[in-house]
Protein backbone atom coordinates (compact mmCIF):
# COMPACT_ATOMS: atom_id res chain seq x y z
CA UNK A 1 0.00 0.00 0.00
CA UNK A 2 1.37 3.51 -0.96
CA UNK A 3 1.92 6.18 2.03
CA UNK A 4 -0.09 9.16 1.75
CA UNK A 5 1.72 11.99 0.97
CA UNK A 6 1.84 14.55 3.98
CA UNK A 7 -0.09 17.57 2.92
CA UNK A 8 1.38 20.93 1.72
CA UNK A 9 0.82 24.18 3.23
CA UNK A 10 0.32 26.09 0.22
CA UNK A 11 0.40 29.80 1.66
CA UNK A 12 3.09 28.69 4.34
CA UNK A 13 4.84 27.16 0.86
CA UNK A 14 4.73 30.69 -0.78
CA UNK A 15 5.44 32.77 2.43
CA UNK A 16 8.66 30.71 2.36
CA UNK A 17 9.40 30.82 -1.57
CA UNK A 18 9.09 34.98 -1.40
CA UNK A 19 11.34 34.79 2.05
CA UNK A 20 13.99 33.33 0.17
CA UNK A 21 13.69 35.59 -3.22
CA UNK A 22 14.06 38.38 -0.64
CA UNK A 23 17.03 36.93 1.00
CA UNK A 24 18.47 36.07 -2.52
CA UNK A 25 17.71 39.36 -3.58
CA UNK A 26 19.25 40.90 -0.33
CA UNK A 27 22.49 38.51 -1.34
CA UNK A 28 22.94 40.36 -4.33
CA UNK A 29 22.34 43.99 -3.14
CA UNK A 30 25.08 43.09 -0.58
CA UNK A 31 27.52 41.19 -2.29
CA UNK A 32 27.29 44.54 -4.94
CA UNK A 33 27.81 47.24 -2.12
CA UNK A 34 29.41 44.99 0.00
CA UNK A 35 32.14 48.07 0.64
CA UNK A 36 29.53 50.69 1.31
CA UNK A 37 27.85 48.53 3.97
CA UNK A 38 30.93 47.64 6.05
CA UNK A 39 32.06 51.49 5.82
CA UNK A 40 28.62 52.13 7.45
CA UNK A 41 29.11 49.44 9.63
CA UNK A 42 32.60 51.01 10.82
CA UNK A 43 30.57 54.57 11.24
CA UNK A 44 28.09 52.98 13.48
CA UNK A 45 30.59 51.38 15.74
CA UNK A 46 33.06 54.29 15.61
CA UNK A 47 29.60 56.89 16.69
CA UNK A 48 27.69 54.35 18.96
CA UNK A 49 29.37 55.82 22.37
CA UNK A 50 29.42 59.52 21.19
CA UNK A 51 25.64 58.53 20.22
CA UNK A 52 24.91 56.77 23.46
CA UNK A 53 26.27 60.05 24.76
CA UNK A 54 23.97 62.35 23.46
CA UNK A 55 20.78 60.19 23.79
CA UNK A 56 20.72 60.80 27.72
CA UNK A 57 19.54 64.04 26.64
CA UNK A 58 17.90 63.64 23.36
CA UNK A 59 15.27 60.87 21.46
CA UNK A 60 17.35 58.27 19.50
CA UNK A 61 16.44 59.70 16.00
CA UNK A 62 18.28 63.19 17.26
CA UNK A 63 20.92 61.90 18.87
CA UNK A 64 21.94 59.45 16.04
CA UNK A 65 21.53 62.48 13.49
CA UNK A 66 23.63 65.08 15.78
CA UNK A 67 26.49 62.79 15.97
CA UNK A 68 26.17 61.98 12.20
CA UNK A 69 26.73 65.69 11.27
CA UNK A 70 28.43 66.87 14.44
CA UNK A 71 31.41 64.57 13.64
CA UNK A 72 30.96 61.41 11.24
CA UNK A 73 30.28 64.29 8.06
CA UNK A 74 32.48 67.13 8.63
CA UNK A 75 35.27 64.22 9.01
CA UNK A 76 34.54 62.99 6.02
CA UNK A 77 33.87 66.66 4.15
CA UNK A 78 37.52 67.45 5.58
CA UNK A 79 39.60 64.51 4.48
CA UNK A 80 38.24 64.91 0.82
CA UNK A 81 39.02 68.08 1.31
CA UNK A 82 42.87 67.48 1.49
CA UNK A 83 42.30 64.49 -0.83
CA UNK A 84 41.64 67.28 -3.31
CA UNK A 85 44.17 69.74 -2.33
CA UNK A 86 46.87 66.97 -2.46
CA UNK A 87 45.90 65.86 -6.00
CA UNK A 88 46.28 69.63 -6.95
CA UNK A 89 49.69 69.78 -5.48
CA UNK A 90 51.11 66.04 -6.61
CA UNK A 91 50.01 66.46 -9.91
CA UNK A 92 49.19 63.60 -12.57
CA UNK A 93 52.95 61.96 -11.99
CA UNK A 94 52.84 61.90 -8.37
CA UNK A 95 49.05 60.34 -8.06
CA UNK A 96 50.28 57.57 -10.13
CA UNK A 97 53.04 57.05 -8.11
CA UNK A 98 51.01 57.42 -5.23
CA UNK A 99 49.04 54.87 -6.05
CA UNK A 100 51.17 52.24 -7.59
CA UNK A 101 52.57 52.25 -3.93
CA UNK A 102 49.05 51.76 -2.38
CA UNK A 103 47.76 49.27 -4.50
CA UNK A 104 48.45 46.24 -2.89
CA UNK A 105 47.04 47.91 0.18
CA UNK A 106 43.70 49.41 -1.38
CA UNK A 107 43.13 47.43 -4.46
CA UNK A 108 43.40 50.67 -6.77
CA UNK A 109 44.93 50.05 -10.26
CA UNK A 110 47.73 52.71 -10.67
CA UNK A 111 45.66 53.12 -14.16
CA UNK A 112 42.37 53.03 -12.76
CA UNK A 113 42.97 55.71 -10.08
CA UNK A 114 40.18 58.85 -10.26
CA UNK A 115 42.42 61.47 -11.13
CA UNK A 116 43.12 59.33 -14.20
CA UNK A 117 40.04 59.01 -15.31
CA UNK A 118 39.21 62.24 -15.01
CA UNK A 119 41.86 62.96 -17.14
CA UNK A 120 41.05 60.55 -19.59
CA UNK A 121 37.33 62.49 -19.68
CA UNK A 122 38.96 65.52 -20.33
CA UNK A 123 41.42 64.68 -23.31
CA UNK A 124 38.43 62.27 -24.88
CA UNK A 125 36.17 65.25 -25.18
CA UNK A 126 36.46 68.35 -27.21
CA UNK A 127 37.39 71.39 -25.15
CA UNK A 128 37.04 73.80 -27.76
CA UNK A 129 33.24 73.64 -27.91
CA UNK A 130 30.43 74.07 -25.44
CA UNK A 131 29.77 70.68 -26.00
CA UNK A 132 32.98 68.98 -25.54
CA UNK A 133 33.54 71.50 -22.19
CA UNK A 134 30.00 69.96 -21.02
CA UNK A 135 30.23 66.24 -21.97
CA UNK A 136 33.67 66.25 -20.00
CA UNK A 137 31.60 68.15 -17.10
CA UNK A 138 28.77 66.03 -16.99
CA UNK A 139 31.48 62.95 -17.15
CA UNK A 140 33.50 64.36 -14.08
CA UNK A 141 30.19 65.20 -12.25
CA UNK A 142 29.00 61.64 -12.61
CA UNK A 143 32.60 60.24 -11.48
CA UNK A 144 32.48 62.37 -8.49
CA UNK A 145 28.37 61.65 -7.59
CA UNK A 146 29.31 58.24 -7.85
CA UNK A 147 31.66 58.18 -4.65
CA UNK A 148 29.18 60.63 -2.64
CA UNK A 149 26.46 58.27 -3.24
CA UNK A 150 28.47 55.36 -1.89
CA UNK A 151 29.47 57.63 0.97
CA UNK A 152 25.53 58.59 1.71
CA UNK A 153 24.45 55.11 1.96
CA UNK A 154 26.93 54.54 4.25
CA UNK A 155 25.80 57.38 6.65
CA UNK A 156 22.35 56.21 5.74
CA UNK A 157 23.07 52.81 6.95
CA UNK A 158 24.93 54.30 10.02
CA UNK A 159 21.86 56.30 10.75
CA UNK A 160 19.71 53.62 10.93
CA UNK A 161 21.44 51.52 13.26
CA UNK A 162 22.04 54.41 15.62
CA UNK A 163 18.57 55.40 15.94
CA UNK A 164 17.11 51.65 15.63
CA UNK A 165 19.45 49.12 16.99
CA UNK A 166 17.94 48.85 20.77
CA UNK A 167 14.75 48.25 18.80
CA UNK A 168 16.86 45.44 16.49
CA UNK A 169 18.23 43.90 19.68
CA UNK A 170 14.48 43.99 21.44
CA UNK A 171 13.24 41.94 17.95
CA UNK A 172 16.17 39.48 18.06
CA UNK A 173 16.19 38.83 21.07
CA UNK A 174 12.17 38.12 21.29
CA UNK A 175 11.54 36.45 17.70
CA UNK A 176 15.37 34.73 16.92
CA UNK A 177 17.02 34.18 20.57
CA UNK A 178 16.32 34.50 23.58
CA UNK A 179 19.16 35.52 26.34
CA UNK A 180 19.57 32.33 27.30
CA UNK A 181 20.34 30.68 23.66
CA UNK A 182 23.57 30.57 22.56
CA UNK A 183 22.87 32.18 19.26
CA UNK A 184 22.42 35.06 21.19
CA UNK A 185 25.65 34.73 23.05
CA UNK A 186 27.66 35.08 20.22
CA UNK A 187 25.63 37.76 18.23
CA UNK A 188 26.45 39.70 21.72
CA UNK A 189 29.74 39.10 21.77
CA UNK A 190 30.81 39.61 18.06
CA UNK A 191 28.87 43.14 18.63
CA UNK A 192 31.34 43.80 21.98
CA UNK A 193 34.00 42.73 19.70
CA UNK A 194 33.62 45.09 17.23
CA UNK A 195 32.58 47.98 19.01
CA UNK A 196 36.09 47.31 20.50
CA UNK A 197 38.04 47.25 17.41
CA UNK A 198 35.98 50.00 15.39
CA UNK A 199 35.88 52.43 18.03
CA UNK A 200 39.68 51.60 18.60
CA UNK A 201 40.12 52.63 14.60
CA UNK A 202 38.61 56.32 15.29
CA UNK A 203 40.42 56.59 18.81
CA UNK A 204 43.58 55.64 16.62
CA UNK A 205 42.94 58.23 14.07
CA UNK A 206 42.45 61.29 17.11
CA UNK A 207 45.47 60.46 18.72
CA UNK A 208 47.75 60.14 14.89
CA UNK A 209 46.23 62.97 14.35
CA UNK A 210 47.43 65.16 17.43
CA UNK A 211 50.80 63.54 17.30
CA UNK A 212 50.98 64.34 13.42
CA UNK A 213 50.02 68.28 14.35
CA UNK A 214 52.34 68.72 17.29
CA UNK A 215 55.28 67.17 15.07
CA UNK A 216 54.09 69.01 11.97
CA UNK A 217 53.52 72.76 13.91
CA UNK A 218 57.05 71.52 15.97
CA UNK A 219 58.80 71.37 12.55
CA UNK A 220 57.50 74.85 11.50
CA UNK A 221 58.82 76.32 14.78
CA UNK A 222 62.47 75.04 14.04
CA UNK A 223 62.54 74.93 10.50
CA UNK A 224 63.29 78.39 8.32
CA UNK A 225 60.21 79.66 6.06
CA UNK A 226 61.71 77.89 2.68
CA UNK A 227 61.02 74.50 3.97
CA UNK A 228 58.03 75.09 5.83
CA UNK A 229 55.38 72.60 5.72
CA UNK A 230 52.34 73.78 4.03
CA UNK A 231 48.38 73.39 5.39
CA UNK A 232 50.32 71.64 8.66
CA UNK A 233 47.14 70.57 10.51
CA UNK A 234 45.18 69.80 7.53
CA UNK A 235 48.09 67.27 6.60
CA UNK A 236 47.94 65.93 10.37
CA UNK A 237 44.27 65.54 10.06
CA UNK A 238 44.94 63.39 6.31
CA UNK A 239 47.98 61.66 8.57
CA UNK A 240 45.50 60.29 10.74
CA UNK A 241 43.37 58.93 8.44
CA UNK A 242 46.36 57.44 6.69
CA UNK A 243 46.75 55.22 9.80
CA UNK A 244 43.99 53.28 9.14
CA UNK A 245 45.89 51.44 6.44
CA UNK A 246 48.27 48.77 7.86
CA UNK A 247 52.18 49.05 6.83
CA UNK A 248 51.13 52.24 5.00
CA UNK A 249 50.21 54.08 7.79
CA UNK A 250 51.23 58.24 7.30
CA UNK A 251 53.82 57.00 5.19
CA UNK A 252 51.58 57.89 2.37
CA UNK A 253 51.49 61.79 3.42
CA UNK A 254 54.81 62.21 5.25
CA UNK A 255 57.14 60.39 2.71
CA UNK A 256 56.20 62.64 -0.20
CA UNK A 257 55.42 65.80 2.24
CA UNK A 258 59.48 65.05 3.38
CA UNK A 259 60.68 64.33 -0.48
CA UNK A 260 58.76 67.94 -1.35
CA UNK A 261 60.66 69.72 1.54
CA UNK A 262 63.96 68.04 0.52
CA UNK A 263 63.62 69.21 -3.27
CA UNK A 264 63.16 72.37 -1.88
CA UNK A 265 66.05 72.87 0.04
CA UNK A 266 68.42 71.59 -2.54
CA UNK A 267 66.95 74.25 -4.63
CA UNK A 268 67.38 76.81 -2.33
CA UNK A 269 70.61 75.92 -0.01
CA UNK A 270 71.72 72.32 0.62
CA UNK A 271 72.37 73.24 4.21
CA UNK A 272 68.40 73.13 4.80
CA UNK A 273 68.53 69.63 3.68
CA UNK A 274 69.30 68.35 7.69
CA UNK A 275 65.52 69.79 8.64
CA UNK A 276 63.19 67.62 6.02
CA UNK A 277 65.75 64.47 6.90
CA UNK A 278 65.00 65.32 10.53
CA UNK A 279 61.28 65.60 10.01
CA UNK A 280 61.41 62.29 8.33
CA UNK A 281 63.31 60.18 11.14
CA UNK A 282 60.70 61.69 13.67
CA UNK A 283 57.64 60.82 12.03
CA UNK A 284 58.96 57.73 10.88
CA UNK A 285 59.33 57.08 14.89
CA UNK A 286 56.64 58.69 16.09
CA UNK A 287 53.38 58.84 13.20
CA UNK A 288 54.97 55.31 12.13
CA UNK A 289 56.52 52.74 14.53
CA UNK A 290 54.61 53.62 17.32
CA UNK A 291 51.04 53.43 15.46
CA UNK A 292 51.77 50.01 13.94
CA UNK A 293 53.57 48.02 16.94
CA UNK A 294 51.66 49.97 20.14
CA UNK A 295 49.14 51.14 19.76
CA UNK A 296 46.91 49.99 17.00
CA UNK A 297 47.14 46.40 18.55
CA UNK A 298 46.33 47.54 22.29
CA UNK A 299 43.36 50.05 20.99
CA UNK A 300 41.79 48.39 18.75
CA UNK A 301 42.39 44.94 20.07
CA UNK A 302 42.49 45.36 23.94
CA UNK A 303 40.27 41.99 24.28
CA UNK A 304 40.68 40.27 20.84
CA UNK A 305 44.11 38.61 20.22
CA UNK A 306 46.87 40.87 19.55
CA UNK A 307 48.66 39.65 16.99
CA UNK A 308 45.34 38.37 14.87
CA UNK A 309 44.14 42.11 14.96
CA UNK A 310 47.41 43.48 13.50
CA UNK A 311 47.20 40.17 10.90
CA UNK A 312 43.40 41.44 10.20
CA UNK A 313 44.50 44.81 9.26
CA UNK A 314 46.95 43.36 6.72
CA UNK A 315 45.82 40.78 5.29
CA UNK A 316 42.30 42.05 5.13
CA UNK A 317 43.17 45.25 2.36
CA UNK A 318 45.35 42.97 0.45
CA UNK A 319 42.59 40.42 -0.13
CA UNK A 320 39.51 42.60 -0.84
CA UNK A 321 40.80 45.59 -1.21
CA UNK A 322 40.13 49.20 0.81
CA UNK A 323 36.93 48.11 2.35
CA UNK A 324 39.36 44.92 3.83
CA UNK A 325 40.40 47.68 6.35
CA UNK A 326 36.93 47.19 7.91
CA UNK A 327 35.91 44.05 6.43
CA UNK A 328 39.20 42.19 7.57
CA UNK A 329 38.32 42.65 11.10
CA UNK A 330 34.84 41.47 10.98
CA UNK A 331 36.05 38.01 9.72
CA UNK A 332 38.08 37.87 12.08
CA UNK A 333 35.93 38.79 15.03
CA UNK A 334 32.92 36.13 13.45
CA UNK A 335 35.76 33.71 13.39
CA UNK A 336 36.73 33.86 16.54
CA UNK A 337 33.76 34.04 18.51
CA UNK A 338 32.63 31.17 16.79
CA UNK A 339 35.37 29.16 17.90
CA UNK A 340 34.86 30.11 21.33
CA UNK A 341 31.03 29.53 21.75
CA UNK A 342 29.69 26.38 19.86
CA UNK A 343 32.50 25.09 18.09
CA UNK A 344 33.80 22.52 20.41
CA UNK A 345 30.20 21.20 20.69
CA UNK A 346 29.76 21.17 17.08
CA UNK A 347 32.97 19.05 16.33
CA UNK A 348 32.18 16.46 19.54
CA UNK A 349 28.39 16.21 18.52
CA UNK A 350 27.05 17.78 21.84
CA UNK A 351 24.20 20.30 22.01
CA UNK A 352 25.18 23.73 21.20
CA UNK A 353 25.45 25.90 24.17
CA UNK A 354 26.30 29.73 25.18
CA UNK A 355 29.06 29.24 27.11
CA UNK A 356 32.87 30.23 26.14
CA UNK A 357 34.73 26.39 25.79
CA UNK A 358 37.64 27.83 23.94
CA UNK A 359 40.18 30.59 23.98
CA UNK A 360 38.55 32.29 26.55
CA UNK A 361 41.10 35.08 26.92
CA UNK A 362 41.13 36.00 23.01
CA UNK A 363 37.98 37.82 22.86
CA UNK A 364 35.07 39.64 24.28
CA UNK A 365 32.50 37.72 26.49
CA UNK A 366 29.28 36.96 25.38
CA UNK A 367 25.84 38.28 26.84
CA UNK A 368 24.01 35.64 28.70
CA UNK A 369 20.92 35.24 31.37
CA UNK A 370 23.80 35.42 34.09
Amino acid sequence: MTPALPDIDRSRAGWWLLTLSLAVAFAFVLHSLVGTFVLGLFVYYGMRPLDRRFREHLDPGLSAGLTLVAVALPVLVLVGSVVVVAVQELGPSGVDTLASAMETYVGIEPTQNPVAELESLAADADTGTAMGVAATGAGALAFLADGLLHVVIALAIAFSLLRDDDGIRAWFRDNVADEGDALFAYVTAVDRDLATIYFGNVLLIGLVAVMATVVYHAYNLAAPSSVAIPVPTALAMLTGFASLVPIVVGKVVYVPLTVALAAMAVRTDLSLLVYPVALFAVCLAVLDLVPMTYLLPRIAGRKTHVGLVLLAYVLGPVLFGWYGLFFGPLVLVLGIQLLRIGFTELIHGDPVTPKVRAGESIGAEPETED
